[in-house]
């Protein structure tokens, strides 16, 4: 995780639009996730339906636990959580019209965002939709062996993502940089 810069850490007033922001921005992308796991989770119980294979059954473990830890752990708890969350605290603290209305996706990176972070956050999220056009035209078992890791990971995300929002916003320990770019500098002045 790298560090904090002052440029980027927010002054201590707090509005209520700030905080309805903030929490917007935990909420909606709260929503997008829960929302991709309700509809792939019958997919993954499906395969209790099944006949698998005995081949089937290593695949099946092997893609969970690949999920968890690469997407769960590593892309969600390591990396895209703790930024989300100090993105999601500057924002308690500068909230603006338009960061407050569209907050899930400034705090996803969608923009007000370094260079680097905006791109990968669109090419992250083009990506995802090639795959679940992909995915969508797989048969049984190996549609619900794949939404199966995927459901664990998203579900990992998810509850990293609620941790560090915690952490950020109502126990304020900084989480991550929110890599804001060229944002933090015309902010400069709100530094503690």
């Amino acid at each position: 995780m790298s560090a904090v810069s002052e440029s980027t850490v927010p002054s201590s007033k707090t509005s209520l639009l700030g905080w309805l922001a903030a929490l917007w921005g935990v909420a909606g992308f709260s929503f997008i996730l829960m929302q991709s796991i309700l509809r792939l989770t019958p997919y993954a119980l499906a395969l209790q339906e099944q006949t698998l294979a005995l081949w089937h059954w290593p695949i099946l473990i092997s893609w969970v636990a690949f999920m968890g830890v690469t997407e769960g752990y590593r892309g969600f708890q390591k990396a895209f959580s703790p930024r989300f969350a100090a993105r999601a605290a500057w924002l308690r603290h500068s909230p603006g019209l338009v960061r407050g209305l569209l907050a899930p996706f400034f705090c996803m990176g969608f923009f007000g965002a370094t260079r680097k972070r905006k791109i990968v956050a669109w090419a992250l999220t083009s990506g995802i939709i090639v795959l679940i056009v992909i995915v969508r035209s797989l048969p049984q078992p190996w549609r619900g062996i794949i939404d199966a890791g995927v459901v664990v990971g998203l579900s990992w995300g998810l509850l990293s993502v609620w941790w560090f929002a915690i952490k950020a916003l109502i126990l304020n320990q900084p989480t991550a940089d929110p890599e804001l770019g060229a944002l933090a500098e015309s902010h400069a002045p709100l530094a503690a």
